[in-house]
Order: C-alpha cells, then sequence, then structure tokens
C-alpha cells in the first residue's frame, strides 16, 4: 500500500518541478523589438543641437559565492529628460557585452523624447548575452540651456524568498 502512494507523489512534485521553471525560457537577442517609430524624427534643420555621449554600466548577471556561480538579473534602462520645457533627442542606444561585442542597437533613426518624460529598455532575466560587464553607450543632442539626459538602470532578481536589486546611474563622457 506505501509502494502505490509514493509513485503518485514523486510524479506530483517532478510535475511542480518543471512546472517552476516552465516560464523561464532562454532566446537570444531581445525579447520584445521597442517600437519607438512614432518617436522618429528628422533632426538634419536642427544645426545648433549640442550633442552628447554617455556610459551606462548595466549587469545582466552578477557573481554568487565564486566567479563560477552568477545569479541572472532583469535589467530596466531608464532614459530620462529632465527638462520641463524642451526636448531630447536620442541618437543611438547601443548594448554592449562584458568583452565590448555590440549586441543589439535600440535606434535606428534618432527619436524625440518629450518633456520629462521617460523611455525604457528592460533586458529579459535570462538574456544573459550582457554577462557581468554589460553597458549602453548613448549618443543624444539637446538645444542649447538644456539639461543632459539622466540614464539609470535598476536590475532586480528573486529568487524563493530571496530578493536582490540595485541601481547604477549613467556618466557623461563627451
Amino acid at each position: 500500500m506505501k509502494c502505490t502512494l509514493i509513485y503518485p507523489l514523486m510524479v506530483l512534485f517532478a510535475l511542480g518541478m518543471i512546472g517552476c521553471n516552465s516560464g523561464k525560457e532562454r532566446t537570444e537577442g531581445p525579447l520584445s523589438k521597442i517600437d519607438w517609430s512614432n518617436k522618429e524624427v528628422n533632426l538634419d534643420q536642427r544645426d545648433s543641437l549640442i550633442t552628447g555621449k554617455s556610459y551606462l554600466s548595466v549587469y545582466s548577471q552578477i557573481y554568487s559565492y565564486t566567479e563560477h556561480t552568477s545569479i541572472d538579473l532583469t535589467a530596466t534602462v531608464s532614459m530620462r529628460n529632465i527638462n520641463a520645457a524642451r526636448k531630447l533627442y536620442l541618437l543611438k542606444a547601443d548594448y554592449f557585452d562584458t568583452k565590448g561585442n555590440r549586441i543589439h542597437s535600440y535606434i535606428e533613426k534618432p527619436i524625440e523624447i518629450s518633456e520629462l518624460e521617460t523611455l525604457e529598455i528592460v533586458i529579459a532575466e535570462f538574456d544573459r548575452q550582457g554577462g557581468t560587464g554589460a553597458n549602453f553607450i548613448f549618443e543624444w543632442a539637446i538645444e542649447p540651456q538644456s539639461a543632459p539626459p539622466i540614464f539609470e538602470a535598476v536590475m532586480i532578481s528573486t529568487y524563493g524568498q530571496q530578493g536582490l536589486s540595485f541601481t547604477t546611474q549613467g556618466h557623461q563622457i563627451k
């Protein structure tokens, strides 16, 4: 009688373990293409714009215990126009891996970010391409007398009852 009860319990346990991982499929490249076509602008007539470049570190993974064990993270990258009266123009948003190889370019044509607007890019938890040293390079343009944009990332992961989160801030490099 004990034997007949144990086998169904083992099957239920195995199905439960499989179900825990069912929504965590790994894919190559961005999980979703961001459509900013309604924000595209022609900047040919705007010769008075000031251009700049910013660097943002983003972590797809972090080490845990040793360099042989890592934790996957979801990263939310925020591109913020902090000007209340002027638009910001984003020319490039390129994502690089730990070795400096470009993984993906999120902007094909210049886009505008409206006054006080924030645009976001989400790097999925199981998109491991970036690794432990992933980063973004942003190229942007602003009107004279405007404040430069702010670039931030929030990385988060939850396993069981443990949660982990931290932020990084971009640095203007040009």
